[in-house]
């Protein structure tokens, strides 16, 4: 896992938010697959905050766990 400044990855990426974040703002996270790996950054400081970067394993074990409670 790392985290990396966000100019160096944002191109090609298409970001989502999820659907569980209203569209008033607040504290939300956006995520992006790339080929290897799963970019997941802060969706209030999207252009100049940080990325982090996970390994898809690891992104489907996390989304696993989350989702069993």
């Amino acid at each position: 896992m790392s985290v990396e400044g966000v100019t160096e990855i944002v191109d090609g990426l298409r970001w989502f938010k999820s659907s569980y974040s209203g569209s008033g703002g607040g504290d939300c996270v956006e995520v992006a697959a790339g080929l290897d790996v799963v970019y997941v950054r802060d969706s209030k400081t999207a252009d100049s905050g940080p990325v982090l970067r996970v390994g898809r394993g690891e992104w489907a074990a996390f989304v696993a766990l989350t989702a069993a409670g």
